[in-house]
């Protein structure tokens, strides 16, 4: 029986069994996690994990055949990636990477370590299958993600595509965010596939103002001179793609595609998390500060990849993020105009048997 709960590292052929098994399995450790405050709950699942890989064995993961894509020059075994926010410093890249994602993405980082806000910064709401969160880019800083992707298999034996997303500390006042972007970029740039710019976290001060029309354009005036440089340095391109935030009208979307025209910008995430509280406000935590992710971000982040398609057409790629439960969400996104899709908040609700349901829904026939 063993068989059907784990996976080794030489892989195992996917059956309606070994998928039905995980999924049975997470609703019955899901009511033990939730029991957990949802911080301790996220440091709990990466330690698992961190074990499990260190073992050799992935708990409830399914296998996930390839279904590969060509998006910004790269070529993704699956478009179903992790969204950036659950392992920030890249300490369970390889737990991570065995659940079947065609790609990973970590952070948010910053030039410096940092705490982040204060605690209690998470919040579940299960009736609505939502999480906000407040957390304010707690992490390590920039030189502790580049020693941990480059100690793990992950990123030795190029076994995916691994996304970096940088941000600011908040601490740097925003008249000066250019510079920790540039200090990341610069950084990460050696060991990065593409590198994430993130201007849309609702929880570090002042930061959405990067998505005006003059702060945008300085900042990917200045990232996209650096790609060059870099790019002529270590004589390989990594494209550069753009978060950015749901609560935005149709003119600022209008706005950002002509700026991410213009600056030739590779890529394009939508969505972050949002500060609307329509559908959630008359829960339990529904009026907490912080970004809301999971269903209830679903269509405003449907609504901005839509209005993206039309103004960029296939200029540039979109990645779709934000409010994916289910196969059919994911097909939503990609319906709407992505080329690939992001899940985070998803899992804690449906469990990693998620990422399959996910290909599966995406798998060209």
């Amino acid at each position: 029986m063993k068989g059907l709960f784990f996976r080794n590292r030489s892989g195992a052929v996917a059956t309606k069994l070994n998928l039905m098994i995980p999924n049975f399995m997470y609703a019955l450790i899901r009511p033990c996690l939730f029991s957990l405050d949802p911080e301790n709950a996220h440091h709990f699942t990466l330690s698992s994990m961190r074990m499990a890989s260190a073992m050799g064995m992935t708990a409830l993961a399914p296998a996930v055949s390839p279904s590969p894509r060509k998006v910004m020059g790269l070529t993704f075994p699956n478009p179903v990636g992790l969204a950036a926010g659950l392992d920030k410093n890249g300490s369970c890249i390889d737990g991570l990477a065995s659940l079947g994602f065609g790609f990973l993405e970590l952070g948010t980082v910053t030039p410096k370590p940092q705490s982040g806000n204060p605690k209690p910064r998470m919040f579940r709401l299960p009736e609505a299958e939502g999480l906000i969160n407040r957390m304010g880019f707690n992490n390590d800083g920039v030189d502790i993600l580049v020693e941990n992707v480059k100690a793990s298999r992950f990123y030795r034996e190029k076994k995916g595509i691994l996304g970096l997303n940088i941000g600011k500390n908040a601490s740097t006042p925003i008249e000066n965010a250019v510079d920790d972007y540039l200090i990341c970029l610069e950084k990460v740039y050696p060991v990065a596939d593409y590198i994430a710019i993130n201007i849309s976290s609702p929880n570090t001060k002042n930061l959405r103002q990067l998505q005006g029309e003059s702060e945008l354009d300085n900042l990917l005036t200045q990232l996209k001179t650096a790609q060059d440089r870099l790019s002529q340095q270590y004589s390989r391109y990594v494209p550069l793609a753009l978060k950015i935030a749901p609560d935005i009208d149709d003119n600022q979307i209008r706005n950002i595609a002509d700026a991410l025209l213009r600056h030739k910008i590779d890529g394009v995430i939508a969505t972050n998390t949002t500060i609307t509280r329509d559908t959630v406000k008359h829960l339990k935590h529904g009026q907490e500060a912080g970004g809301l992710s999971g269903a209830p971000v679903k269509d405003l982040s449907t609504h901005v990849i839509r209005c993206l398609k039309t103004e960029l057409g296939n200029a540039i790629p979109i990645i779709g993020v934000g409010g994916i439960l289910s196969g059919e969400d994911a097909r939503e996104k990609t319906e709407a105009g992505a080329s690939l899709v992001q899940i985070l908040t998803g899992m804690i609700y449906s469990g990693p048997g998620l990422v399959r349901e996910c290909v599966q829904a995406l798998r060209r026939d």
